[in-house]
């Protein structure tokens, strides 16, 4: 069976979150979206946690998967999930570091939570800051429960980030040192894709995962993980990520990377955007304030590329997309994807259609065209072939896709 997965989210109690992330709204969004596992994220935080525990129930004895006690059914699925925050200092520089971690078992996530509330403040942020390094945090975490999911987060973003421009490593070998054995994974995040990461060879024999690190309900989905298991758990997830199973993670589902706000190089207050081609030029300097630009993702991938794009024989497949709101607003020329007009034209499409991730990717276009009118089935169209047009992010600024 052919699933739609999104393990990287946040709650309410995450900084810069919506406060309508709670685990009623996060289950219809996923459903409205067409995402069958869904992560909590946010599972150290003490009133997160509590919530899970009053609200979800376990699907199935020992499945390690979750779903809301008050609904008869399981449409979505929920996984213990979290992000964490490594702010620490090695011989050589500060690092911050951002984890992605999967629980096997509330158990396992209440084990966890003890060990790190003896030395950090966990009630502070859904994403806990820990001043630790991350071979430290891996070596405790497995030392709990072997079989806890870690991967690094959002990889190539330049501030928080495994491989980033600012505080990162040039290796994953270097970050986690000897507990890269326990390593099997890396998120993507929304300033690349795999074609972009299949130009570092020592990626490849990761699992690549993208998730969409949603602060807000409209944002579930917007990147997703692509699963073929049959009676999902916990372990066949474990096996999919862990093992680098092909059968059981068979994609992606991609932002635009050019729309991810770290694509490209700049200064966001001067207003300065650099290509990488045009930043080396410039020997990484604003050409407006005379500092070292924000190096984004697409350079820093550059940096450690050691193979062209497109040479890799089996880029991992992946689908691009843009948000179904989003390619109605523009359709229509109509400046919010909340306005009244384009919500009911959205909704209208969920009714009769599926799933926005269904419609975005195989809903017949006579189909689309009969609910939502020739111009957006034919924009929607443009999408599928990559007819878009781009203008990339850069430090801290979201880049744009123009469908029409």
């Amino acid at each position: 069976m052919r699933l739609f997965a999104d393990f990287h989210i946040h709650s309410r109690f995450s900084r810069s979150c919506s406060k309508n992330l709670n685990l009623d709204n996060l289950e219809t969004a996923a459903r409205t979206k067409g995402v069958s596992i869904l992560g909590t994220g946010d599972f150290t935080h003490p009133a997160w946690i509590k919530e899970i525990k009053n609200n979800l129930t376990e699907t199935e004895k020992n499945s390690g998967l979750f779903r809301l006690k008050k609904r008869a059914n399981d449409t979505v699925k929920f996984t213990l999930t979290t992000e964490v925050s490594l702010i620490y200092k090695d011989q050589v520089r500060v690092r911050r570091i951002h984890l992605v971690l999967h629980a096997p078992s509330l158990v396992s996530a209440n084990a966890l939570n003890a060990e790190l509330s003896k030395k950090f403040n966990l009630h502070s942020d859904g994403r806990p800051i820990l001043g630790m390094s991350a071979p430290d945090f891996v070596r405790l975490v497995k030392k709990i429960d072997p079989k806890f999911i870690i991967y690094p987060a959002h990889i190539w973003t330049p501030w928080f980030s495994a491989l980033g421009s600012k505080s990162g490593f040039d290796s994953l070998a270097e970050c986690f040192e000897n507990e890269i054995i326990h390593i099997h994974s890396y998120e993507t995040g929304l300033s690349s894709d795999p074609l972009m990461n299949s130009q570092v060879t020592m990626l490849d024999d990761y699992s690549v995962i993208s998730n969409s690190d949603a602060h807000s309900l409209d944002n579930i989905g917007r990147e997703a993980n692509i699963l073929e298991i049959d009676n999902v758990t916990y372990d066949k997830i474990y096996e999919a990520l862990e093992v680098n199973d092909k059968t059981k993670l068979v994609g992606t589902i991609e932002f635009y990377p050019e729309e991810g706000m770290y694509h490209f190089d700049g200064h966001r207050t001067c207003g300065v955007c650099y290509d990488p081609v045009v930043s080396k030029e410039n020997r990484g300097i604003c050409k407006v304030c005379g500092k070292p630009v924000v190096v984004g993702v697409a350079s820093r991938v550059a940096e450690l590329s050691d193979r062209q794009v497109g040479n890799k024989t089996a880029v991992p497949m992946f689908n691009k997309i843009v948000s179904l709101d989003k390619i109605i607003a523009q359709t229509l020329k109509i400046k919010s994807r909340q306005s009244l007009r384009v919500q009911r034209i959205y909704l209208n499409m969920i009714e009769v259609l599926g799933p926005e991730l269904e419609i975005l990717l195989n809903s017949e276009l006579k189909s689309i065209e009969a609910i939502a009118g020739k111009d957006v089935a034919r924009s929607i169209s443009r999408v599928r072939m990559g007819d878009v047009r781009l203008t990339s992010g850069y430090d801290g600024q979201y880049g744009e896709v123009r469908v029409c």
